[in-house]
């Protein structure tokens, strides 16, 4: 039954994790992990998430089933953290939310929906290019055709805004554009408020539908609000639109899966039957969401002394990345390094876009024992004190030879 079954591509970034693994050098330093690491290169579980979890403890809880959408404490809070407190579509009874499977599967419960209700029938999924390396996967996978829309200016490691203005201009009226509403991955490139705007225009003009994938809010910049700007001009813009949002970096839930699907209509009377669909298409797939990341998400958003320490939290990891960008800029202006180190601080978030080809890269990683993704792409979290200066060198090694 099974003998025509073809052998699936590797993937890229599960492939590199396992090399790192397999790499006993004392040298290594693995820059492809997409998960933050303290300036000792460990797993950090944020403190606010230890009080939660013990909290939770002393709890007399169960582990009945949540209902089928999900944990209220949980979508409920994410909502304001993603639209706002004071925001106009949830007033207006606009949003419904359901818990999912962390970003990946509000990315494809809103992809299988799509597949079912878009209107055109025939509309196209834009990624940018580059874009997350999941992103083709989930939409070809839910039966859309996918097409890219160029992001990255190879040449400056900025944003190619005409070329993308140029691109959404260019696709058929009501096509479904994959946004990233901040730290983009793999770049780092944002959009300013400027752009967003511009950005906005061309949707309204040719229609588009926007879905916002939101990964990193408060990680990016350390403000909650600053990091969903884009969301929140577009839902004042009076856009329909999805939102996928995730807990794994911000709360450092990963492995618990915790996240959710928002979606804003433009008006409450189309709630029930989104709604409905929504319901449907998660409970075909996953029955019911888990429900520890859930409740342990759900309280560090509903108490306010709790939800003050994670905004602190979310500080200290992201001024720690900005320092490590500063850093390993400076170093690389020290030694001289050919080329302009500038993109590694004014991009944003967890990754850089280097700029490396992939015969360096492949050098960092068999001479230098280096891990990061061919695309040149590091993981500024993967950095610390004790390996900025080699980290440096190698590159400055590569680069000059």
């Amino acid at each position: 039954y099974f003998d025509n079954v073809p052998q699936a591509p590797a993937d890229g970034i599960l492939q590199l994790s396992v090399l790192s693994k397999a790499d006993s050098n004392s040298r290594k330093v693995d820059l492809g992990v997409g998960a933050y690491r303290d300036n000792n290169g460990k797993p950090w579980v944020l403190p606010v998430v230890r009080k939660a979890e013990q909290q939770l403890a002393q709890e007399a809880g169960d582990h009945e089933y949540l209902g089928v959408g999900g944990l209220p404490a949980l979508t409920n809070g994410a909502q304001k953290l993603i639209f706002g407190a004071d925001s106009a579509a949830i007033r207006e009874q606009r949003v419904y939310s359901i818990q999912t499977i962390s970003g990946t599967g509000a990315n494809m419960v809103g992809a299988v929906f799509l597949k079912q209700f878009k209107q055109p029938t025939d509309a196209a999924v834009y990624i940018s290019k580059p874009t997350w390396g999941n992103h083709r996967n989930i939409f070809e996978t839910a039966g859309h055709e996918v097409r890219e829309y160029r992001y990255c200016n190879y040449s400056t490691l900025g944003l190619d805004i005409d070329g993308m203005l140029s691109d959404l201009r260019a696709a058929p009226r009501g096509q479904i554009i994959v946004l990233h509403a901040c730290a983009h991955n793999p770049t780092g490139i944002d959009p300013t408020a400027e752009q967003w705007a511009q950005i906005a225009d061309v949707m309204q003009e040719r229609a588009h539908f926007p879905f916002f994938d939101c990964a990193y809010q408060g990680f990016a910049t350390g403000n909650v609000d600053r990091d969903a700007y884009a969301i929140r001009l577009f839902v004042e813009r009076g856009f329909e639109l999805f939102v996928c949002e995730s807990f794994a970096k911000n709360m450092g839930l990963y492995g618990e899966r915790t996240g959710c699907l928002h979606a804003v209509v433009a008006s409450s009377a189309r709630v029930a039957a989104v709604s409905s669909q929504m319901n449907r298409l998660s409970r075909a797939t996953i029955s019911t969401a888990s429900a520890y990341g859930a409740k342990i998400a759900g309280k560090v958003l509903q108490d306010p002394e709790l939800y003050n320490e994670w905004i602190e939290n979310m500080e200290l990891m992201s001024a720690r990345i900005m320092d490590m960008r500063t850093q390993l800029r400076a170093r690389l202006e020290k030694l001289g390094t050919p080329g302009d180190w500038s993109h590694v601080t004014s991009q944003i978030g967890m990754f850089s876009f280097t700029g490396l080809n992939l015969a360096q890269v492949e050098r960092l990683r068999t001479e230098f024992h280096m891990y990061l993704t061919n695309d040149g792409r590091i993981s500024v979290a993967g950095l610390n004190t004790g390996n900025i200066d080699y980290v440096a060198m190698a590159i400055d090694n590569v680069v000059r030879n």
